[in-house]
């Protein structure tokens, strides 16, 4: 019995998707302008990017774990718990950016996926790692879609509004059309209760800031200019729209909480409590307080 190509891309697909292995990268700026020195803050008793980099580790789907930084202090930190650090040139404008830098120092090939794990997320589920690379299953040779990302329901009415939570809207087939800090869609006529989720006829997504291409992409973002409109917004991922790329948009059911400013420590330390074996698996107050 012969086997089509099509069969036979199919099935290469679907081997690729249940055996994916990709490097995580985490870009960690020491200087923050609402929060200095965020990655070394402790959470529970462990700096902040130590919880990040055991959140990844824990994915099935990660082959390889690395912090990119820019700061000397966050790379004697990684190496103190025994994890893999680069230190990358202060310039770079991005967390993408650095990420391909690092992608660059490590020589990563060119089909390889990379994944770029935004580093003030600690409590982040593991298998959102799986989600994310599922689209990019496949041939190797395949560009499209250019980028994944997550992006999850908004049930806090609070984060509609909040431009610290940024907000995403796709097409029919999940691609995304715009990122950004204000309410999108924002109904002219009303049609919602900003009080609430519950019922709405318009639902809000925020977007969870992880990114999965392969490497090759990576090189072309890091060659584009940044864009206007991510200059204006301060979200790199407008970049890839900006110039004409895809992103894919993953709807998860795993929030990612933030670390942001002061106060969000002790409210992640009290999620950690919840699950202090197995962080990210926590689930409730987080989603409902106002």
């Amino acid at each position: 019995m012969s086997t089509t190509p099509t069969a036979l891309r199919d099935r290469r697909g679907f081997l690729e998707e249940v055996f994916m292995k990709a490097t995580a990268i985490i870009p960690s700026r020491y200087g923050s302008t609402r929060l200095g020195g965020k990655p070394l803050l402790s959470i529970a008793g462990k700096p902040m990017i130590q919880r990040v980099y055991e959140q990844a580790l824990m994915a099935e789907n990660i082959e390889k774990v690395i912090v990119a930084t820019d700061d000397p202090r966050i790379v004697n930190a990684v190496e103190k718990f025994g994890g893999l650090a680069l230190l990358t040139p202060s310039f770079l404008g991005s967390g993408t950016d650095r990420v391909a830098c690092a992608a660059e120092m490590l020589g990563i090939p060119e089909d390889e996926i990379v994944i770029n794990i935004q580093g003030d997320q600690p409590l982040f589920n593991p298998a959102c790692i799986g989600e994310i690379l599922a689209p990019l299953a496949g041939d190797r040779e395949r560009l499209q879609p250019h980028m994944t990302t997550l992006a999850y329901p908004i049930v806090n009415p609070r984060e509609i509004t909040d431009p610290k939570d940024v907000k995403v809207v796709m097409d029919h087939n999940g691609h995304a059309l715009y990122f950004s800090r204000a309410a999108i869609p924002f109904p002219r006529d009303g049609g919602y209760n900003l009080d609430s989720q519950v019922d709405s006829p318009v639902r809000f997504y925020k977007h969870l800031g992880f990114y999965a291409c392969r490497k090759r992409f990576l090189d072309i973002f890091a060659k584009l200019p940044q864009g206007v409109l991510e200059g204006i917004e301060k979200l790199e991922q407008l970049r890839v729209l900006e110039y004409g790329f895809s992103i894919k948009v993953v709807i998860t059911g795993h929030d990612s909480p933030e670390v942001d400013l002061p106060e969000d420590i002790p409210r992640i330390e009290a999620l950690l409590k919840m699950h202090p074996e197995c962080p990210g698996q926590w689930d409730g107050p987080e989603k409902r307080e106002p």
